[in-house]
């Protein structure tokens, strides 16, 4: 059964596309941390001598972070350019989506970024172990989890006993 809130349409849309946008803050922040550090690793010595593999891990974190960046803004962009048009119902269904596939970026960027340091630190088996251990956190704790949370599933199979 839907949840009921009193609202009307349009105060449940508004609603909607201002919970988007403050969850965008908390991602955007993830990001742009990020994104600065990738941009200043490569200003050090120690870049320079890092191996065409290190320097293609970093690129792809680099190109990963600015594909999230792109992708966890446009829908505020695209709020300040539409607000007025009531374009909200179409902002967040297509907001929803580019901000899914910009949290697997930035997953995929941090993952990057994680496995260049330990290929950097410890070598080639620590670069492995990390990317994969930091794929089943953000998959488990981003994707999975939200789903066993579901209430919707809670309907389908009843309450826990």
């Amino acid at each position: 059964m839907p949840e009921q809130t009193g609202e009307t349409r349009d105060e449940k849309l508004t609603r909607n596309v201002g919970e988007l946008l403050q969850e965008l803050r908390v991602a955007q922040a993830g990001v742009q941390i990020l994104f600065g550090f990738l941009l200043s690793v490569v200003f050090t010595d120690r870049f320079h001598d890092a191996s065409g593999f290190e320097k293609s891990l970093h690129l792809s974190a680099v190109v990963l972070a600015v594909a999230a960046t792109a992708l966890l803004t446009a829908p505020a962009a695209w709020h300040r350019l539409l607000f007025r048009t009531g374009s909200r119902d179409r902002i967040l269904t297509v907001g929803n989506r580019l901000v899914l596939v910009g949290l697997v970026c930035l997953a995929l960027a941090i993952t990057s970024t994680v496995a260049l340091i330990a290929k950097v630190v410890y070598g080639g088996i620590a670069m492995v172990v990390m990317a994969v251990l930091a794929v089943l956190l953000f998959g488990l704790l981003w994707f999975v989890m939200p789903f066993r949370l579901n209430p919707a599933e809670d309907q389908l199979t009843g309450p826990p006993r």
